[in-house]
């Protein structure tokens, strides 16, 4: 029986953790202690920090490790990289790992690689943060360089900003500096795909939701299939397959932030791993494929092959999220069973007399509905529903969002 680590025990980890169950593998799931669902799934469980790369190669070596991934977050991508490199397993390099991983090297790489992005500026002091701003010109994205779920990240439309959100990014950083980047217009769009045998194999641009928070806009969910015209769906694979060679990513799942103006392509940031926000699930029911089994395929080294692209189903997904903070006081079951039985996806993340969090970025979800629809406006139908089964200390989700 082979042997896969999962690193992350997250409910974004959980459906790749059945799948390899599913799969026949014996399934090791390493995480931080905490009231994580994916430990009572696995076949062992060991309880670390995900980004501790020697006891987790220490794991992978004593278990006799065939493949190490994960799903849904950055944090533990450079583990991969570090133990595959060190096993020779399948998957991301430690280099292109450490590349992908900190947003400043990311766009340096990218400048070396003629990949079309936006101008940005490394910053270790407030004083570089304020004369980057003016050089490049406001409006400004500041950056924490080393998260993902857009936590540490502001748009800042003046000098007034700057000191809170440069004080934001680095917050949490592990690193002693920030980035300052171009705001770009047009609109944005998510990019998923495959590289295998230093090839794109597989690629899935996709329509991007977006909550407003008070502070900054955050994923909201994703929607298949992405209609842009040929000529722009063209310059997309261009653009992904130089983000793709500049970092030097191979033998794992990638997702990408891009703005579309007109014609023009630009690829804010790629990550080697795939996206959240039910992004595997969307590209499994639209593709008609099991997009975790290629995951767990493409860490185990076994050559992967994709169907013939054809148009599927259009399917769109939203996560779910509170307005405030508050606790969990009724679920109507009853009215969610209908939702179900319509033939809509809906998880939530937690039980009658849980905690919720005010949304503040992609981490603060209470859950995620996934639907086949064709335009956004069914969705929200669908997600004002949800939110009407959903009481917060005793009010609907859908009466506290109307406030």
């Amino acid at each position: 029986m082979k042997k896969i680590i999962i690193l992350g025990a997250s409910i974004y980890q959980v459906p790749l953790i059945r799948t390899a169950k599913r799969m026949g593998l014996y399934t090791i799931v390493a995480s931080i202690p905490g009231d994580y669902p994916g430990f009572a799934l696995a076949d062992k469980a060991y309880y670390i920090n995900t980004t501790d790369k020697e006891a987790i190669l220490e794991i992978a070596l004593q278990e006799k490790a065939d493949g190490i991934c994960t799903t849904g977050t950055d944090v533990a991508v450079a583990t991969i990289g570090y133990v595959c490199e060190r096993m020779g397993l399948a998957g991301v390099s430690e280099n292109a790992a450490a590349l992908a991983t900190d947003k400043a090297e990311m766009k340096m790489a990218f400048l070396r690689g003629n990949v079309s992005a936006a101008k940005f500026c490394r910053v270790h002091s407030l004083e570089e943060t304020y004369r980057a701003a003016r050089e490049i010109g406001y409006p400004v994205v500041v950056k924490r360089v080393d998260s993902s779920g857009s936590r540490g990240i502001s748009i800042v439309k003046d000098e007034a900003g700057i000191e809170k959100a440069f004080r934001n990014a680095l917050e949490r950083s592990a690193k002693d500096y920030a980035l300052v980047e171009e705001m770009l217009g047009g609109t944005e769009i998510g990019v998923d795909g495959v590289v295998q045998n230093q090839k794109l194999i597989f690629l899935a641009p996709h329509e991007k939701f977006v909550y407003h928070s008070k502070k900054i806009t955050i994923p909201a969910g994703h929607g298949f299939p992405y209609r842009g015209d040929a000529h722009v769906q063209e310059e997309i694979r261009i653009q992904m397959e130089r983000a793709v060679k500049a970092l030097g990513l191979d033998n794992c799942s990638v997702n990408a932030d891009v703005f579309v103006n007109g014609d023009k392509v630009s690829v804010i940031e790629i990550g080697a791993r795939t996206g959240a926000t039910c992004i595997p699930e969307l590209i499994s029911m639209y593709y008609g494929f099991d997009f975790y089994q290629k995951i767990l395929e493409n860490a185990l080294g076994v050559t992967l092959t994709f169907p013939p692209e054809k148009e599927g189903t259009p399917c769109m997904a939203k996560l779910l999220m509170s307005p405030v903070n508050g606790t969990i006081t009724s679920i109507d079951k009853r009215k969610l069973d209908q939702l179900r039985n319509e033939g809509v996806s809906v998880k939530l993340d937690f039980p009658v007399g849980h905690a919720v969090e005010e949304m503040e970025n992609g981490t603060t979800r209470i859950g995620h509905v996934v639907a086949a629809v064709d335009s956004v406006e069914e969705l929200d139908q669908i997600v004002s529903r949800v939110y009407d089964c959903i009481f917060v200390d005793g009010s609907t989700l859908e009466e506290l969002w109307k406030k």
